[in-house]
C-alpha cells in the first residue's frame, strides 16, 4: 500500500527566548515522513530550490525513506519563521519562494497518482486557480490509467491547512479546495481553518463537507481533542493523556492527519467502532508528538524511550 502527498516542504525556522532553530518541514512533508514513520510507503510531491536547504530537505526524506517528485523553484526553497514571545501565539513569516509557491504535475506525478492507493493533498495553493486545476485533472488522469490498468479508483484525502501568510484570495481558496473535497475519502479541518476559511463555527463546516460529499471529515479542536463524522457515524475523543510535558503543539495537526491516513490504508473503516479506533490513532499521535520539539511524527511508544529521532536531524 503507498501513498503519494502533495504540498508543501519547507525549512521551518523557531525564535524564542531560547534563540534560533531550524527544522526541515511543510505540513505535507511532515505528514509523507509520518506515514513512513507508521510502516506507509510515501512519496512526497513538492517544490524545492536549487539551494543548500533544498539539499538539507532532500537527506531529510532519503533518511526517512520518502520517495521525491520536485518541482524546481527559481525563488529558492519556501521558509516559515515563527517567532513565539512569552506565552502569547507564534507569529509566523514566509519568505517570498513561500508566497509564490507552485507544483507542476508532469507524467512522473500523474504515473505516481495512478500507482498510489491514496493520494493525499496538504497545504497546497488551492487559491492559485490554475495550479488547482492542474492538480484536479492530474488526478483525474491518473484515475484513467489506474482504470485502464484494472485497478481501482484513485482516493483522495485532503488537508486544507490555509497559512495566512501563503494566501492571497480566500474565496478562490475555497473553491479549488471544496471542488477536490467533494467525494473525498477524508478531510481534516481544524477550528482555526474553518474560522479563517468560513467565519464559521467546526461543527457547520463539518457538516458542509459531509453534505458536499465528503465521505469522512475529521474536525480537530485542539486541546478540545477531535471528532470523526462518517455517514451516519458521529464519534468524539478528547486529547489523549500521555505521560510528560506539552513541549510543542506546531505538528499535532499533521500527525492526527498521517495516523488517520495511515489507518484508512490499512483498513477500510466499517461503522463506529471502527472509526472510533481511526480517532485513537490520531489523538495518540498527536499527543506524543506535542511531548517533542519539532513536527517529527511520534508515537506514545516514544515515550517509553523506543523511538529513534536521531535519524534526520
Amino acid at each position: 500500500m503507498t501513498v503519494v502527498v502533495v504540498g508543501d516542504a519547507l525549512i521551518d525556522e523557531l525564535r524564542d527566548d531560547h534563540g534560533v532553530r531550524e527544522f526541515v518541514g511543510g505540513a505535507a512533508l511532515n505528514v509523507a515522513v509520518g506515514l513512513a514513520r507508521l510502516g506507509v510507503p510515501a512519496t512526497l510531491v513538492a517544490m524545492l530550490g536549487d539551494d543548500e536547504p533544498a539539499s538539507r530537505v532532500r537527506r531529510y526524506l532519503a533518511d526517512f525513506g520518502v520517495g521525491l517528485l520536485a518541482t524546481p523553484s527559481l525563488l529558492g526553497t519556501a521558509r516559515a519563521v515563527s517567532t513565539r514571545s512569552g506565552a502569547g501565539e507564534p507569529v509566523y513569516e514566509f519568505n517570498e519562494a513561500s508566497e509564490r509557491r507552485r507544483i507542476r504535475f508532469g507524467d512522473a506525478e500523474r504515473q505516481a497518482f495512478a500507482d498510489a492507493d491514496l493520494v493525499v493533498v496538504s497545504c497546497f495553493a488551492f487559491d492559485d486557480a490554475e495550479q488547482a486545476t492542474e492538480l484536479a485533472d492530474a488526478i483525474a488522469g491518473a484515475e484513467a490509467l489506474a482504470l485502464s490498468g484494472g485497478r481501482a479508483q484513485v482516493s483522495v484525502a485532503i488537508d486544507p491547512n490555509p497559512r495566512t501568510g501563503m494566501m492571497h484570495d480566500e474565496d478562490e481558496f475555497v473553491r479549488g479546495f471544496e471542488a477536490l473535497a467533494a467525494g473525498a475519502a477524508l478531510v481534516k479541518v481544524g477550528e482555526d481553518d474553518a474560522a479563517l476559511l468560513y467565519d464559521d463555527r467546526l461543527d457547520a463546516v463539518r457538516a458542509r463537507l459531509i453534505d458536499l460529499g465528503a465521505r469522512a471529515v475529521l474536525a480537530t479542536e485542539g486541546a478540545a481533542g477531535a471528532t470523526i463524522e462518517a455517514g451516519d457515524v458521529v464519534v468524539t475523543r478528547p486529547i489523549s493523556n500521555l505521560p510528560g510535558r506539552i513541549v510543542d503543539t506546531m505538528g499535532a495537526g499533521d500527525a492526527a492527519f498521517a495516523a488517520a491516513v495511515a489507518a484508512l490504508v490499512a483498513r477500510t473503516p466499517d461503522g463506529a467502532e471502527d472509526w472510533d479506533t481511526v480517532l485513537v490513532s490520531a489523538m495518540d499521535a498527536a499527543a506524543a508528538t506535542c511531548r517533542f520539539e519539532g513536527a517529527l511524527l511520534r508515537t506514545p511508544s516514544a515515550l517509553e524511550g523506543l523511538d529513534l529521532d536521531h535519524i534526520g536531524t
